[in-house]
């Protein structure tokens, strides 16, 4: 399929074959004929983004520490849970990423107020994973 869009005051062609779209420069005079007859407009649709996962409550100062996450990828375990005590250095959950199994450890010892991740979630890093009280 062929459409041609103005951008910028000069009209291009656009040709559209399998969902890649390859731009080609329309000539000078083809553009002066071209602004003479107005093209009829086409819209254009952009991919729908999948709904985000909703964000979880904020955790205000008073509530502990959050421990984000130190890269993105997959939660494959959790070797926690609410409530327990951890030490410095303590295995939190593992994080998939590029193939590879990354441990999350306790910077320091406390108590996991509040698991904010599951098994099997993807997150990003900066992501809030755990509460340390």
């Amino acid at each position: 399929m062929k459409y041609k869009v103005k951008l910028n005051g000069k009209i291009y062609e656009v040709e559209v074959d399998q969902g890649e779209a390859v731009m080609v420069s329309v000539s000078e005079a083809a553009v002066t004929a071209a602004a003479a007859v107005p093209a009829p407009e086409v819209p254009v649709s952009a991919p729908v983004p999948k709904p985000a996962a909703p964000a979880p409550a904020p955790v205000s100062a008073g509530e502990g520490e959050v421990i984000p996450s130190p890269l993105p990828g997959t939660i494959i375990a959790l070797k926690v849970e609410a409530g327990q005590s951890v030490k410095s250095g303590q295995v939190l959950l593992l994080i998939e990423a590029m193939k590879m199994e990354n441990e999350v450890i306790s910077p320091r010892d406390g108590v996991i107020k509040q698991i904010i991740t599951s098994k099997g979630a993807s997150v990003k890093t900066g992501d809030p994973l755990f509460t340390l009280t």
